[in-house]
């Protein structure tokens, strides 16, 4: 280890603002993430949870304690560098770090040495030791992103008007049944359900402050072992008074247009590392040239719009045409690979909306001109990532509701509050829910969900 009263003097600085310094020397506090060696001449790359960074060690240009407890040092190590910052255009970051000196903090043991390398590890390893994994560049971009996606769909509320209003984690009732409810003891002998929605709730906030928005962590108990499925995962859903369909596609669009122009704004750099065509997100937000499909409709910014009719029309022509290995029978849900298919259609997300009201949830309005059909819309990302947004107008009705509850065979005494929102003062209203890593997956490019979130749990996996 090596003093060097100079560090204390000079600024202490962060790697995404190093370009600030050029020429200046500083002092970056971060980790060991890779060395290399070419002789009397090492290469050290340093990261410090905002990007990294290479250091240049010239063995004549340092003293000799500094070089060689750099050599020596395991990967992951924590330390304090100093050095001079100096442009370079061949740099992933555009600078490299002349290192004048290395203050070791805690130094990894060479008989203990740290498990994740630069080599290829299975998916099992790396979530088994998903603690250590989250160091990695990819992964920290990731969360680097995710956290920009949050942080603007919570802006796009705060500064459109909405209230935030949370709703409770723990439910009374297993409403939707319990095949995808978390069940746990309450107090008393009582049965509670961990939430999967929070829309109920916020419908009541709603009809009392108009426009309102939850966000917060749901779980589904649904024994799904998907890319796109996890049974914990934080979900954003505004509710709004006065709402109808229309309305609720045009407030997505905006929606999705300002999350995806925030990132493109902040994370370049992130989208690099982590692979991610950014030409695929500035298609987005990119003023549409045509409506896309035939018969579609695509109002404001261009998200298309697809009624589940003309939706299932091009799954049929895809099929007579060999593109699809299944045919789509008309009254079904959409499949992941009809999802997949429809959606590759366009460069932006496509809204298919009034799906047969047979296969949708119990509160969705009917459609006043086709009452098969629920004024219900999902928004289905492209590139294959398939829904994520699902929205509804809500039955605004009383006496349809509660013919709606026992239609599904729902205990009526577990929605009499639910009712009451129908029995006193009820308007038509409308809302919809975005699972937050369905869209940092479509966003990044991922594959899969678990690297959405810091740390995933799936059907199979609730450690560490």
């Amino acid at each position: 280890m090596s003093e060097n009263t100079a560090a204390a003097t000079t600024p202490t600085v962060t790697i995404a603002t190093i370009g600030q310094h050029e020429g200046q020397v500083i002092t970056l506090r971060g980790w060991l993430y890779n060395i290399r060696s070419s002789g009397k001449l090492l290469f050290p790359t340093f990261r410090d949870g905002t990007g990294t960074i290479q250091g240049i060690v010239p063995k004549a240009a340092v003293p000799e304690e500094v070089f060689e407890t750099l050599k020596a040092l395991q990967l992951e190590s924590s330390v304090a560098v100093t050095g001079q910052v100096r442009a370079d255009s061949r740099a992933p970051s555009g600078y490299e770090l002349d290192v004048q000196n290395v203050e070791v903090i805690s130094a990894v043991s060479a008989d203990d040495p740290y498990p994740i390398t630069l080599k290829e590890h299975g998916v099992d390893f790396l979530m088994e030791h998903r603690h250590l994994w989250l160091r990695s560049p990819r992964q920290s971009a990731i969360l680097r992103v995710r956290a920009t996606i949050m942080r603007a769909a919570a802006e796009y509320f705060d500064t459109n008007g909405f209230i935030r209003t949370d709703p409770p984690i723990l439910t009374p009732n297993a409403c939707e049944g319990t095949s995808e409810l978390f069940e746990m003891d309450y107090f008393d002998d009582d049965k509670a359900y961990l939430t999967q929605s929070g829309q109920l709730y916020i419908e009541a906030t709603a009809l009392a402050l108009g426009k309102v928005y939850s966000f917060g962590p749901t779980f589904r108990a649904e024994k799904s072992k998907t890319r796109r499925h996890l049974t914990e995962f934080w979900m954003i859903e505004p509710e709004v008074a006065h709402l109808e369909l229309d309305g609720l596609m045009d407030l997505a669009e905006g929606f999705i247009t300002h999350i995806v122009t925030r990132v493109l704004e902040q994370h370049r750099a992130d989208l690099k590392v982590i692979g991610r065509d950014v030409e695929k997100l500035e298609a987005v937000i990119a003023p549409a040239a045509t409506n896309g499909a035939e018969g579609a409709s695509a109002p404001r910014n261009g998200f298309p719009r697809l009624s589940y009719d003309q939706a299932h029309d091009m799954l049929e022509k895809a099929f007579a045409e060999g593109k699809l290995e299944n045919p789509h029978k008309y009254g079904d849900d959409f499949g992941s690979p009809d999802e997949t298919y429809i959606s590759s259609q366009f460069d932006k997300p496509v809204m298919v909306h009034r799906y047969p009201a047979a296969f949708k949830a119990f509160y969705m309005q009917p459609d006043p001109h086709d009452p098969t059909k629920a004024l219900c819309v999902d928004v289905l990302a492209p590139q294959g990532y398939g829904e994520i947004i699902g929205g509804s107008q809500r039955i605004d009705s009383y006496d349809l509701l509660k013919q709606r509850i026992e239609e599904h065979h729902l205990p009526l005494d577990a929605f009499k509050w639910y009712l009451d929102l129908r029995k006193y003062g009820s308007v038509p209203h409308a809302g919809f829910g975005m699972g937050i890593e369905r869209a940092v997956a479509w966003i990044c490019g991922l594959d899969h969900v678990r690297e959405t979130i810091p740390f995933a749990r799936t059907l199979n996996r609730i450690y560490p």
